[in-house]
């Protein structure tokens, strides 16, 4: 492994292992998008994950981290990330709900997220899970060998704003390889052509983090779950992606 500043250059056995983490976090992401339904809790929703961590011989990132209690975050409506599962929170229809989960193979770590309606939705719900992953699109498009780290904070930013919606800015992305926050942090904001220069090897968790009203957040009492200020709903997507030398590769993917 050989460093470009703070981002790791990983090498192609290194990418070969992230890519079995990786597998496994895009069949956790299958499964449990499945399996959201009206009446549907969250608890259920973690199940499910453990289960594919299980049958595939993985463990979590994410359950006992700073003493986290499940292997995935369900977040629904104004709750932004972080949302611990329970049986109380029952999914119902019109709501959205954001699932971010993470797996380690072999050492080697993989996360992402993204956001899905329950049942029907209403168009402004549409809308904001439409922008949140038009988003994160424009970022993975922008780790491209060559470019800033700017330029992937920049591409979300547009997105969003351009949108109407807002981006928040309390929470970002990061590093990963070995452990499942590395440097850099990966801002949805940001200059294009500026920051560090993208190599291919560097692996990045790229996560935008959208609201229909304010970029403010607060963090419940259960130390966890973050809302946005004024109760607007939000949506949260996230791969984790390699810079190559044909173009970024989303890692967090089945195939």
């Amino acid at each position: 492994m050989f460093l470009t500043r703070s981002i790791p250059v990983r090498t192609a056995e290194e990418l070969a292992g992230m890519r079995r983490a990786g597998r496994v976090v895009g069949e956790m992401h299958e499964r449990i998008r499945e399996a959201i339904r009206p009446g549907v809790t969250t608890e259920a929703l973690d199940r499910i994950g453990r289960d594919v961590l299980e049958r595939r011989g993985a463990t979590s990132n994410f359950l006992g981290y700073h003493g986290y209690p499940a292997v995935i975050c369900a977040s629904p409506n104004d709750v932004v990330v972080h949302g611990i599962p329970s049986e109380d929170v029952i999914l119902a229809e019109g709501d959205v709900v954001s699932i971010d989960c993470g797996a380690i193979v072999d050492g080697w770590h993989g996360d992402a997220a993204f956001t899905a309606g329950v049942g029907e939705i209403g168009p402004q719900e549409r809308a904001l899970i439409a922008v949140a992953d038009a988003a994160l699109a424009a970022a993975i498009d922008a780790m491209v060998d060559g470019g800033r780290l700017g330029d992937i904070g920049a591409a979300v930013q547009t997105v969003v704003e351009s949108s109407g919606f807002a981006v928040v800015r309390d929470y970002t992305g990061h590093g990963i390889g070995r452990a499942m926050h590395e440097d850099p942090a990966v801002h949805n904001t940001g200059r294009a052509g500026t920051g560090t220069r993208l190599r291919s090897g560097n692996v990045l968790a790229i996560e935008p983090m959208v609201s229909t009203g304010t970029d403010e957040t607060v963090v419940l009492a259960d130390g966890w779950s973050v809302l946005t200020a004024d109760g607007s709903w939000s949506a949260h997507t996230e791969h984790t992606v390699a810079v190559t030398d044909d173009g970024p590769e989303v890692l967090t993917v089945l195939s």
